[in-house]
């Protein structure tokens, strides 16, 4: 494997980021749209320093569950990190199939919604509306990819020339690639190239960091290597890490968690979300 393609982390069991401290916040809950009679909502962690007259960057967190099922809380604790850290996380409900009957396609069109709802209320919320960092991990990586790559699938209710665009991705082991090769191309209706984020890649795409773990099984790797140099082929950045022997899911567990926790601190520091610790 080329080295320019790859970024090989060996995990050792006592490492430094393991004194890492998250508090444990509380959420402040608003609805960022409302389908027939379905109110679906954002989970805000706000810093403790929130106030008034500041402006923070963001981050909108995807959970994952293959379109299917999943929480809001699978990112809580990065969430709740991120604000203690000086910025607002989000982490977002969106319609799935076994709650609401719906495909990726829906799922998709929420991500972009709840984008476009964060940025079009940037001002009360006090964050800066050119620094709306989105991740997510599996599927949710996907909608995270997807709003940042993919044009269309909007809601046309709504007022699409306020961006649905995120300004940088954090992809943990993202389905990022939906042809047969990839993850979920049955459930596609025949459009994956319409919605796969792999496919979609072009000039201006957000920069991005991406954590795989080499023994992942549900989505592909190899999918990896591809999507970088497709990014860096458009003048894009990709920073790729991929975990030895790591699983799917394999970020909230520790010791990936911490590992994955602290890089994506050096790239939001990287591109000025947050202040450098030292």
């Amino acid at each position: 494997m080329k080295k320019a393609i790859l970024i090989l982390i060996i995990l050792c069991t006592v490492s430094a980021v393991a004194q890492l401290k998250i508090p444990t916040l509380s959420p402040e809950i608003q609805t960022y749209k409302r389908v027939d009679d379905l109110d679906l909502r954002l989970y805000i962690y706000k810093p403790e320093d929130f106030v008034g007259n500041k402006t923070f960057s963001c981050m909108v967190f995807f959970h994952g569950g293959g379109w299917n099922n999943g929480s809001y809380k699978a990112f809580q604790r990065q969430s709740s990190y991120l604000a203690s850290r000086g910025m607002v996380a989000i982490s977002v409900e969106y319609r799935v199939k076994n709650k609401h009957n719906t495909t990726p396609f829906d799922a998709v069109e929420d991500a972009k919604s709840a984008i476009r709802y964060v940025r079009l209320h940037a001002k009360e919320l006090h964050i800066n509306p050119n620094m709306i960092a989105s991740g997510g991990g599996s599927a949710g990586g996907h909608l995270a990819a997807a709003c940042g790559n993919i044009i269309g699938l909007e809601n046309k209710n709504e007022d699409v020339s306020i961006s649905s665009v995120p300004d940088a991705l954090v992809l943990f082991n993202p389905v990022y690639d939906n042809s047969k090769k990839g993850y979920g191309f049955n459930r596609m209706e025949g459009r994956y190239l319409e919605i796969s984020p792999l496919h979609n890649i072009s000039i201006g795409a957000p920069p991005t960091i991406v954590f795989f773990g080499t023994d992942d099984f549900t989505t592909p790797v190899s999918s990896s290597e591809v999507y970088k140099d497709k990014m860096e082929s458009v003048g894009s950045r990709c920073d790729l890490f991929l975990y030895k022997d790591a699983k799917h899911s394999f970020f909230n567990k520790s010791p990936y968690f911490e590992e994955t926790l602290e890089e994506m601190d050096r790239f939001l520091v990287s591109l000025s979300y947050l202040e450098d610790k030292n």
